[in-house]
């Protein structure tokens, strides 16, 4: 998993609240158990006129004018500012995967459905909550400034403008905020018990050798 550190981006605001995740990937495209190629998808129904189908070339659909992603002033957009309750409804995790595949390292909102919340983590995606009042802020700022950058100091738990005029603090998991910065998943997490579970299933063979054939 790559670690999070420090993100400096393009912030993209999507004012939308109770964003779903089959809004986020919609339910045709979960075919799929591979962590990439999402990313074309994201947002499909809202970035795209007509529906999307696996396979389709996504060069050739038309893309709807309106959707915030498609406006050039966000092109290459890390980071994405959303309403309350984001990422509720089905628990897929093809969620993050789609956003993070699109380009986005963070999200920033009010408040996070918690399967969405918890399986943003396991990805390598920090999902930050500040209040509503602060969002508001984020929203008009984005929208007065093109090309509007923050920056995510995730070892700080600061967001900071980029004359760092604003600094907003956020709070997150200890054990979660290690993981991100050292860029373990659950699977590099065990694999730092290495020597012990090697010890361990030695042991095992000894005392044990029946279960071994």
């Amino acid at each position: 998993m790559e670690k999070f550190t420090v993100l400096n981006g393009i912030v993209a605001p999507l004012d939308r609240a109770n964003v779903d995740t089959d809004a986020i990937i919609p339910k045709q495209f979960l075919k799929s158990i591979k962590r990439s190629g999402f990313g074309p998808n994201l947002f499909d129904a809202w970035r795209y006129q007509g529906v999307g189908e696996p396979g389709m070339d996504n060069t050739k659909r038309a893309l709807n004018p309106d959707f915030v992603l498609n406006q050039p002033r966000y092109k290459g957009a890390s980071i994405l500012l959303a309403r309350k309750n984001f990422g509720c409804g089905s628990s897929r995790e093809h969620a993050p995967w789609a956003l993070a595949d699109y380009g986005f390292r963070a999200v920033i909102a009010p408040s996070f459905a918690d399967i969405f919340y918890n399986n943003c983590f396991k990805n390598g995606f920090l999902p930050i909550v500040i209040s509503e009042l602060r969002v508001d802020h984020l929203f008009n700022e984005v929208n007065a400034f093109p090309g509007y950058k923050l920056t995510i100091d995730l070892e700080r738990q600061l967001v900071i403008s980029a004359d760092g005029s604003t600094q907003i603090a956020f709070e997150v998991d200890a054990h979660r905020k290690h993981c991100l910065l050292n860029g373990f998943d659950d699977i590099g997490l065990s694999l730092q018990q290495a020597d012990k579970i090697r010890a361990f299933e030695a042991l095992r063979r000894i005392e044990q050798p029946w279960l071994f054939g």
